[in-house]
């Protein structure tokens, strides 16, 4: 009996001590040096190639492993920023898993690095009053569906209060979701800053789910419309008419921006497009052989801006857009940088709109 027991109590204590031989080593990553260079970490006894891509790489780099299979980059200093990474383990993109921070999108499995530099920038967590940010439902009659928005209240705000707030109603990119304007754009941070230094009005961010699959892109127009701005006006203490009211996004988000927007210039009187994605059916069905009242549309319209980074794979038919409304005698404000299309610029894009609108 004495013997069983023995061989009982091994058995288990072996069981019990054999996955814990499997664990990978406890591993950082990543790892942002004082001179802001990063250290990138893999765990892998298996893989065979692993390599490093982010948007402060001009080509991906490849992991060193060594003998107890951890795989290690450093990549030399980075501007400071935030910006998405992430590994390919033998031919197949993952996300960093000793990284919490994930990029916000349906398609691409990539982490996020903040690089914060020895001065805060515009999106960074600042000792400045900070408004909130709240989950909601909604029910789209016009998509059949209940479907998600974020909303940002200014620091101070008051649901009960006499004051009337501006709302800007905020569109992500097309495989991204509501969350990637506050998880990657910092579109919170921003407000709060600008606001603390008196160069934003404290307004309200509206960040819907902006993608409609499988229904057709105009849904999101009327979805817009007829449902989201009435949800928040019915549960936010808000300006209803066109100059409390602006418009802006990134990429489809741009697109869709400037259908809402430039389709309904008696409810939004500020439209801001960034390196905004037009080939769509919609756009072609709004702005193809398009007789607009220009003189109207540009009383209506306080800030109409598009804005795009030079090095964007959309520049140029950015440029033909505005030169389409140019030649309709719209009033466009362009805003051309350096840059490709990334959630770097969307950031610079978003703080310059929130300087310029409801003044």
């Amino acid at each position: 009996m004495k013997k069983h027991l023995f061989f009982a109590l091994s058995l288990g204590l072996g069981c019990l001590n054999a996955p814990a031989q499997q664990r990978p080593p406890a591993i950082s990553s990543p790892n942002v040096h004082p001179d802001n260079s990063i250290t990138f970490t893999y765990f892998s006894r298996t893989a065979r190639e692993i390599k490093l891509s982010g948007e402060f790489l001009k080509e991906p780099v490849s992991l060193i492993k060594d003998t107890s299979g951890i795989w290690t980059v450093t990549v030399p200093p980075v501007v400071p920023d935030i910006y998405p990474y992430s590994f390919t383990v033998d031919g197949v993109g993952v996300a960093d898993p000793n990284n919490t921070f994930i990029f916000a999108n349906e398609r691409f499995k990539r982490s996020i690095v903040d690089v914060k530099g020895d001065k805060p920038l515009i999106h960074s967590l600042q000792n400045v009053p900070h408004g909130k940010i709240t989950y909601h439902n909604y029910s789209s009659q016009t998509l059949n569906a209940t479907r998600q928005l974020l909303v940002y209240t200014p620091p101070n705000f008051d649901a009960s209060g006499k004051t009337k707030y501006p709302v800007l109603y905020l569109i992500h990119g097309g495989s991204d979701t509501e969350e990637t304007w506050t998880k990657v754009g910092r579109a919170n941070f921003i407000a709060d800053n600008l606001i603390a230094q008196g160069k934003a009005k404290p307004m309200l961010i509206v960040m819907p789910y902006g993608n409609v699959r499988p229904a057709p892109m105009p849904d999101f127009t009327k979805d817009m419309v007829n449902d989201i701005v009435p949800f928040v006006e019915a549960n936010y203490p808000v300006q209803t008419d066109s100059k409390g009211r602006a418009v802006a996004g990134f990429s489809v988000g741009g697109g869709q921006t400037l259908n809402i927007g430039l389709t309904n210039t008696d409810k939004f009187a500020y439209v801001c497009s960034y390196a905004p994605y037009t080939a769509t059916d919609e756009f072609k069905k709004n702005f193809t052989d398009w007789t607009p009242d220009a003189d109207k549309m540009n009383k209506q319209l306080k800030l109409f801006t598009i804005s795009v980074g030079t090095e964007d794979f959309l520049y140029e038919s950015v440029k033909q857009n505005l030169a389409m409304f140019n030649e309709k005698k719209i009033n466009v404000k362009p805003l051309i940088v350096s840059g490709g299309h990334t959630w770097m610029n969307c950031k610079l894009f978003l703080a310059t709109s929130l300087q310029e609108i409801f003044k």
